[in-house]
């Protein structure tokens, strides 16, 4: 029997590039998604199972888990992947996208953990995070999207340890910036979005990023950086706060 993954947020950017890694290894791949049309695309495409999936919904997630156990035979790993940003100064983000981000970003991951314990108690298996370096160093201009993906960040370290005992691991990844449709996200009243505020910064391919989720699926490490220019952020966050908060402000003090 191959071994199966179930991809939140699979239709398009990391997920997609994922799903498609994990079934040119021959595994079982199960996709989730509201994006229903791009769904549907892809299970056509790699002959996946597929189920409409809202994160913020605990009960279609328990639907969704359950159909695809079913299909399956077992769930080895669940890739939380699903997530949305909002970019723009803090007070140019409304409050109800502010609570959409954190509804999908933190809740649905949080679902998607309660929901898949139960199957991977069975495999001893893999729970898979997507957070971002926006986790590492808060993000100007992604105020609550960085705030989000600290909390992923903090909720994996946790779980990590709590699982251990029903023999499951758990590993957090985080990427720079991903050719992805996130890089387009505004907010209502920011006429700005992430791909133009990012100037020179590089971006990664999801090509790139799929290949990182592979390794975080069967490393040993509770986390793995996407990009060079991550791995580097991470470093100045850990070893130069002080220089790298400066640079940060003296950005954005006019």
């Amino acid at each position: 029997m191959s071994r199966a993954i179930y991809i939140t947020g699979g239709a398009s950017g990391i997920g997609l590039a994922a799903a498609r890694r994990f079934a040119r290894e021959g595994w079982t791949v199960g996709i989730g998604d509201i994006d229903e049309i791009g769904m549907r695309r892809a299970g056509e495409e790699l002959g996946a199972f597929t189920v409409p999936l809202d994160v913020r919904d605990r009960a279609q997630w328990a639907a969704a888990l359950d159909a695809f156990a079913k299909h399956a035979g077992k769930i080895d790993v669940l890739l939380n992947n699903a997530g949305i940003a909002r970019y723009g100064m803090f007070e140019e983000v409304t409050p109800e996208e502010s609570d959409l981000q954190v509804d999908i970003n933190v809740k649905g991951v949080i679902n998607g953990a309660y929901a898949a314990l139960e199957h991977l108690k069975k495999t001893r298996g893999r729970l898979v995070n997507v957070a971002s370096v926006a986790g590492i160093v808060g993000s100007p201009g992604l105020a609550v999207y960085s705030a989000t993906k600290h909390a992923v960040r903090g909720l994996s370290e946790a779980l990590d340890a709590e699982f251990t005992r029903h023999g499951i691991d758990v590993t957090c990844v985080m990427p720079f910036f991903v050719e992805t449709p996130i890089l387009d996200a505004g907010s209502k009243g920011s006429n700005r979005t992430i791909r133009d505020a990012i100037g020179q910064s590089p971006v990664y391919t999801v090509g790139e990023a799929a290949n990182v989720v592979w390794q975080a699926t069967h490393g040993r490490e509770r986390e793995y950086i996407v990009g060079k220019a991550g791995r580097q952020a991470s470093f100045a966050r850990r070893f130069m706060p002080n220089r790298l908060r400066k640079r940060m402000k003296a950005a954005f003090a006019s």
